[in-house]
C-alpha cells in the first residue's frame, strides 16, 4: 500500500537537504544524507528518488516563499514605478544573507535535473510571467493617463528582472552592498520616469527623496537665481585726455 503524501514533512525535507548539500556539495552520497538528515535512505528516496527531484522541490518551495513576501510589498503601492522599485527591493531583502542559496538552487538544477532542466526553468518562467505582464500593462495604462513617462515596458520590466537576478549573483561572489546601486536606479532610471498620479507638485516617493515636479515638455529652464548683495562692478580702462595729449607731444 502506497504511503500517503506528507507535504509538509517533505518540504521541511528538502529545506533541510539542500543545506546539506550546499555545504557539502553534490557529490555526497544518498546514504551519508539521510544520515545528516536523520532519516533513512529508503525515506529519503520515497520522498526524492534523484538529487534533482529534491533540488527542484527545494527551488519550488523557495520561489513560492519569494512571491508571497514580494508581491505583498508591491501591493503597498500603486504607482506603476513604484511597484517596479518595490519589486526589486523586496526580492533583495527576501534573499538577505541567504543570497548564496538561489544561487546554488539553480546550479545544481542545470547540474542534476538532465532532460528536465528546460521544463523546469519553463515552469519557473511561468510562474512569473504573468506579473511580468501585469507590470508592462500598468506602465502602459500610466504613460497613456500621464502618470509615466513615454518608455518601453516591455524592455523596463525586462532590464529590472536582470539587474534584479545580476545583483544577487554579485554579493555572493563579491559581497557587494546593494543600497548604492539602489539608489542609483531610482535617482537615475526610474524617477526621471515618474509622474506623481496625484500631486504634481512634487512628493515623496518610495524610496523617500522629495521628487521633483515635472516640466511641461518644451519649458525652459528656470533662471538661475543671483546671489545675496550687489558685485562689485567691472572697472574700465580708461585714459585721462590729459595722458593723452601728453603722450601725443613727446611722439612729436
Amino acid at each position: 500500500m502506497a504511503r500517503p503524501p506528507e507535504p509538509d514533512k517533505k518540504r521541511d525535507l528538502a529545506r533541510r537537504a539542500v543545506a546539506v548539500l550546499e555545504r557539502e556539495g553534490l557529490e555526497l552520497s544518498t546514504a551519508r544524507l539521510a544520515a545528516a538528515l536523520g532519516v533513512k535512505r529508503p525515506t529519503l528516496l520515497y520522498h526524492f528518488p534523484t538529487y534533482g527531484h529534491l533540488v527542484e522541490a527545494a527551488l519550488e518551495e523557495l520561489l513560492r516563499e519569494q512571491a508571497t513576501f514580494v508581491l505583498a510589498r508591491i501591493a503597498e503601492h500603486e504607482h506603476p514605478i513604484d511597484r517596479l522599485y518595490a519589486q526589486l527591493r523586496a526580492v533583495h531583502a527576501f534573499h538577505h544573507g541567504r543570497e548564496a542559496r538561489i544561487v546554488f538552487l539553480t546550479q545544481a538544477i542545470a547540474a542534476s535535473a538532465g532532460a528536465r532542466v528546460a521544463a523546469i526553468f519553463a515552469l519557473g518562467n511561468q510562474v512569473f510571467e504573468a506579473h511580468r505582464r501585469a507590470a508592462a500593462e500598468r506602465l502602459r495604462a500610466g504613460i497613456a493617463t500621464g502618470t509615466v513617462r513615454p518608455c518601453d515596458p516591455d524592455a523596463l520590466v525586462a532590464l529590472l528582472r536582470a539587474v534584479t537576478d545580476g545583483l544577487l549573483v554579485q554579493r555572493v561572489m563579491t559581497g557587494l552592498p546593494l543600497e548604492p546601486v539602489h539608489e542609483l536606479l531610482w535617482r537615475e532610471l526610474l524617477l526621471p520616469l515618474r509622474i506623481p498620479a496625484d500631486d504634481r507638485a512634487g512628493r515623496a516617493g518610495p524610496h523617500g527623496a522629495r521628487e521633483p515636479a515635472p516640466r511641461a515638455h518644451g519649458a525652459r529652464e528656470p533662471a538661475p537665481r543671483k546671489r545675496a548683495g550687489r558685485e562689485p562692478a567691472p572697472r574700465k580702462h580708461t585714459r585721462s585726455r590729459a595722458g593723452s595729449a601728453s603722450r601725443r607731444t613727446r611722439r612729436c
